[in-house]
């Protein structure tokens, strides 16, 4: 699946070691900026804003400027601001003297499942525009990265809009309650459980196999696995907040030091086996119409529209989300 690069002395031993370092950067970055508020507005605000830039300055020969990258950056960002606002932002009508948290406002809870299909239709649109135009083989121009477009584009692309069709739910979004351990109001989403979260997973591994072969070591791997973990352990409900919060951080380190995936030592690439390129696709295709077969279930028994009101409440994971909330 991967080719390590032995140049300068690495070693796959090296390699895998560079993946941990990753892993848990990514992992405690996120535990800092969740847990602090003003850290949030450092890392998502401050920090995006003097690297914009350097990267159409100083830097605007060595990073990335396709349209694709910069999307993703700028929507992961816009992500992070927007559930930060929806954790933090609160206050007392000035008119009415009655107390209000955007947390509460059912416009503003539109917001992350709309941040959310953007972030995956725009996967989605790389899937498509590899699989008609590098079919045999090519080099993208915008990143002169190696892709082979073929029918695993198209299953994953697939894959991802079914993705996009199983988010529900959001209007029972709720903020963690603050405890002596963790204080972080944390955006909890009850209905976001854990096979959505994996097919999710499979499905943006599978695209970042796909479109992004030498990259996909870090972000398809060790990036998907950071927010998963969190939202399994400490930061339990969160699952969304946090991949976005590490989506962010990946690809400002990214877009500021392209070379550490692309040509140094610890680069990573793929081993372009069309085969394990059909193989991951399709299960990142099976794994999403289970989970919209689950959800067609679950509403024809329910009787309960999924994206007005929450499809699982009755699944003990569920419970112990909403149990964390205020």
């Amino acid at each position: 699946m991967f080719t390590f690069n032995y140049a300068e002395g690495a070693t796959g031993l090296t390699s895998w070691l560079m993946w941990l370092v990753v892993f848990a950067a990514l992992f405690a970055l996120n535990e800092v900026s969740r847990r602090y508020k003003v850290m949030g507005i450092v890392c998502f605000v401050v920090l995006p804003a003097v690297l914009s830039v350097l990267w159409f300055t100083v830097l605007s020969d060595t990073t990335y400027t396709d349209w694709f990258h910069l999307a993703k950056v700028y929507s992961s960002t816009a992500g992070c601001i927007g559930f930060w606002c929806i954790r933090h932002l609160h206050g007392t009508n000035k008119k009415t003297g009655k107390a209000w948290r955007l947390s509460e406002n059912k416009i503003a809870l539109c917001f992350p499942p709309l941040i959310l299909a953007i972030n995956i239709g725009e996967a989605v649109a790389r899937d498509l525009e590899v699989g008609m135009n590098y079919v045999g083989g090519g080099m993208l121009v915008d990143d002169a990265q190696y892709v082979i477009g073929g029918p695993w584009n198209y299953m994953n692309a697939i894959a991802g809009i079914l993705n996009i069709i199983t988010i529900t739910g959001w209007f029972g979004i709720k903020i963690r309650k603050a405890t002596a351990k963790d204080k972080s109001r944390d955006m909890i989403w009850p209905d976001m459980l854990w096979f959505w979260i994996i097919a999710y997973d499979l499905w943006n591994f599978a695209y970042t196999y796909n479109c992004l072969p030498g990259h996909s070591w870090y972000c398809g791997f060790a990036l998907l696995l950071a927010p998963t973990l969190c939202a399994f352990t400490l930061g339990k409900g969160a699952w969304l907040q946090h991949r976005a919060q590490t989506l962010a951080l990946w690809c400002m380190f990214a877009q500021t030091f392209p070379a550490f995936q692309d040509t140094g030592m610890f680069s990573v690439s793929s081993t372009y086996n069309t085969t394990i390129y059909f193989i991951v696709s399709f299960l990142a295709l099976a794994a999403n119409i289970a989970v919209l077969a689950y959800m067609i279930y679950k509403v024809t028994k329910t009787k309960r529209n999924p994206y007005k009101a929450e499809l699982y409440t009755d699944i003990a994971k569920y419970k112990e989300v909403a149990a964390l909330a205020e």
